[in-house]
């Protein structure tokens, strides 16, 4: 298990912080993150659990390029089923609280909700009201363990424990979710990988068929796919003290600098140069 501080590093990253666009400022927050047991490899990713302690009179927020997944969300004050966000994931952290989330794998999302994924894009829902799971006993598991100490190793094992096991019933994962989970794994740790065309061909399907898996799997299709992995290694990339604007572009398959800028822009909120100067 790792432990990240709300301050920044540049040293020791990962691939779970390419998405987190942090604010190396902000020190009101810590997330502990987890991997999933083996077993369960193919329905989740990871574990992330914040706790913070916001001042009165501020808040917190946390932007995420969200990676394609969906996730479930337990808090002290609420218990969500989250689609895939196409655009900038805000959270706002206020007071004293804390929340145990799961990244599931790409194939999850359709088994929990029995529904195409897209019908959830930019949308959460009460975990409650989802099919497959039994979100209430899962909610009431997770805030047990967790509300005398959150920031207790031990408190947070035990409320990992109750999501697994809510979890496991889904199990086995079928052959389309399987595919799916590969087909997004490939564009994550291809860089090179830069069209949808060269995507179809490493799979042999028809840029049609991939269309309607990815829209029924995830909810968006495989241009965003590729873009949302582009933004996400430009985010990592800009923390570093050497990073170059122009060379980042080339790297990652812009026409030029400023087209990467724009895209960027339009994605956080912030240019590349405003992004990186946060950690200099």
């Amino acid at each position: 298990m790792t432990t990240s501080p709300g301050i920044g590093r540049t040293a020791a990253r990962d691939d779970i912080e390419r998405a987190h666009l942090v604010d190396p400022t902000d020190r009101t927050w810590s997330i502990s993150r987890a991997s999933v047991s083996p077993d369960l490899a193919a329905l989740a990713r990871r574990f992330w659990i914040p706790v913070w302690d916001v001042p009165e009179g501020h808040d917190s927020v946390q932007r995420v390029l969200q990676y394609p997944v969906c996730l479930i969300v337990v808090s002290d004050t609420y218990t969500r089923f989250y689609g895939v966000v196409s655009g900038l994931s805000h959270t706002m952290l206020t007071g004293r609280g804390w929340a145990v989330g799961v990244m599931l794998q790409p194939a999850t999302g359709h088994l929990l909700t029995g529904e195409p994924v897209r019908l959830m894009t930019d949308r959460h829902v009460d975990l409650t009201t989802v099919a497959a799971i039994d979100g209430a006993a899962l909610t009431q598991g997770v805030r047990s363990a967790m509300r005398p100490d959150p920031h207790s190793p031990d408190a947070q094992a035990q409320a990992r424990e109750v999501v697994e096991e809510a979890l496991r019933p889904l199990l086995p994962v079928d052959d389309e979710g399987l595919l799916v989970n590969a087909i997004v794994e490939d564009v994550e740790t291809s860089p090179e990988l830069l069209r949808v065309d060269d995507l179809c061909a490493r799979f042999d399907i028809s840029e049609r068929t991939l269309q309607r898996l990815l829209h029924k799997r995830i909810g968006l299709g495989p241009k965003w796919l590729i873009r949302r992995r582009r933004l996400q290694e430009a985010a990592d990339r800009l923390r570093d003290a050497d990073a170059e604007l122009a060379g980042i572009a080339v790297d990652l398959g812009y026409a030029d600098q400023a087209h990467f800028t724009r895209d960027f822009r339009k994605a956080t909120g912030l240019t590349p140069g405003e992004f990186a100067s946060r950690f200099r």
